[in-house]
């Protein structure tokens, strides 16, 4: 079963346990999918799937920063949870010890020497790492390692 297929079926499942925060969650990232195969003109595959997701995702968190900020204490539950059942739909996230050791990898890889090369490690990263781990924690380790 492709991740298309099994948001469907959790949709179902949550329709069916009257759940409206976990299918809220769903539905707006099928709608997100829909978009961006419209603006693909193509289906996506897993990988296009995870992208999307975990785009959301970080679109979430951003909100949730903010909601914070305004002291909007229901707002910021309501997006935590979403945030939640978004991140079940993800693979396994990498700890900090076995990225580390995959930038070292990609480092010795491209020979990179300064920060003048982060852009070829993290070009070499990215697609390795997509939805197994925050690009933003990636780049930190990469700079901590280069700098």
């Amino acid at each position: 079963m492709n991740l298309k297929e099994r948001l469907n079926e959790e949709m179902k499942r949550a329709m069916k346990a009257k759940d409206k925060g976990r299918l809220s969650a769903i539905r707006l990232v099928r709608g997100a999918i829909r978009d961006k195969e419209i603006d693909d003109q193509g289906e996506l595959d897993d990988d296009g799937v995870l992208e999307v997701i975990a785009s959301q995702i970080k679109k979430r968190k951003d909100a949730l920063e903010q909601l914070r900020k305004s002291g909007r204490k229901e707002l910021v539950e309501a997006e935590e949870e979403q945030i939640q059942v978004l991140q079940e739909f993800l693979p396994a996230q990498l700890s900090e010890a076995e990225i580390e050791a995959l930038v070292a990898q990609a480092i010795e890889e491209t020979k990179a020497t300064s920060m003048r090369d982060m852009g070829k490690v993290m070009g070499k990263l990215v697609p390795q790492l997509r939805g197994r781990a925050d690009n933003s924690v990636v780049s930190q380790i990469v700079r901590r390692k280069l700098g």
